[in-house]
This record gives C-alpha cells, structure tokens and sequence, in this order.
C-alpha cells in the first residue's frame, strides 16, 4: 500500500476515511461498491467535516491539480483542486469506476451518451444529465457510463475528492470537430507535484 498521507492533525479524519474505504471496498460486490463507497464520502465529507492537509487543497493557477491521497490494491484515492472556471473535455475513466464527492465549493458535472462505439476515433455525444453539486454531494460513473466533463462554474475555487476503482494513468478526452462530432486523444494523467 502507498500513501500520500502527510503526518498533520488532519490525517486522523483521512484515516477513518480510509479505514472505511477499506472496509468498503473488501466486503461488497463490485455492483453494490459504488453506492457503499459514496454513502461513505457523502457521510465522511457533508457530515463528519474530513479534514484535508492543507497542501492537498491549493489549486493551480493554469489547469485543475490532481493529488496523490491514498493508493491501495483495491481503490484510489485522488484529491482534484478547481480554480475558478476550470474543467475538463468530454472523458472517459479508462474502465474504472468512480466516486466523485464535493469537499468544497460548486462542481457541475455533465453526462453524455456515446453514440458510436469506444472503439471508434471519431464519435457523437448526446448530452444526458447535468448536475450541480456542493459541500457532500456525490455521484459516481459505472462504465461504460462513464463520459462526462466536470468544471467548476464559478470564480471560487473548488475542491472534489475521486475514489477510483484503479490507478488511472490516462484516459480517453475527446476534442470537438468543426462538424459537431468528436475525435477520440489518449490522455496521459499525472499527479500535481507542487
């Protein structure tokens, strides 16, 4: 197991969190995970007050941080930072499940339908739900539902903590074409060292 953990005050709360993480990701079955995973973020989060080390919760002035929190053999932990009006392209999560939970601030996350196959360079979207979430909040994105773009609206900056279901060193993000339709780029992610 590796962690990103710092030695802070703040690292007991991180510590319940990841002792429920644990246990939540031992004990369910891959299709009750997610909903057991997020009642744990959205009760970790909105209800017990987790506490980040502060230098996991800085954004970047030029694009959204990703932080290293906690990497286990079963899940991820990622600690995603949102200065103001920051977002993604159209993505995918490279396979993984996910649980996405807002520690602070506004997040919008959009879903899409792929009308076309995972295969195929060039694809269409069709825009299926748009969600506004805050302080709590969670959702998560079984594949292949998993396309969507999340962005902070506002000029406040934004904070979001991701459980994945494995270390996701890239994925598929997707430009959009004069025509409307979308070409399919591998993304290489990397964590923020700052």
């Amino acid at each position: 197991m590796t962690s990103a953990t710092p030695t802070t005050a703040a690292s007991t709360s991180v510590e319940r969190l990841i002792a429920r993480l644990d246990s939540d990701t031992a004990a369910t079955q891959s299709d009750e995970r997610c909903e057991v995973v997020k009642q744990t973020l959205i009760e970790e989060i909105g209800g017990r007050s987790l506490e980040l080390p502060p230098e996991f919760t800085r954004p970047c002035p030029d694009a959204y941080a990703r932080r290293l929190l906690r990497q286990t053999d079963r899940y991820v932990v990622v600690v995603m930072l949102w200065g103001a009006r920051q977002g993604t392209p159209i993505h995918d999560h490279d396979g993984n499940w996910c649980v996405e939970c807002v520690y602070d601030g506004t997040i919008r996350v959009r879903s899409f339908d792929l009308i076309g196959t995972p295969d195929d360079e060039i694809v269409s979207f069709r825009k299926a739900k748009e969600v506004s979430a805050h302080k709590g909040m969670a959702g998560s994105l079984i594949p292949p539902f998993d396309y969507h773009i999340i962005e902070n609206p506002v000029d406040e900056p934004a904070v979001t903590v991701h459980v994945y279901g494995g270390e996701m060193r890239g994925c598929y993000a997707y430009s959009e074409l004069e025509d409307g339709r979308y070409q399919r780029v591998r993304k290489v992610l990397r964590y923020t060292a700052d």
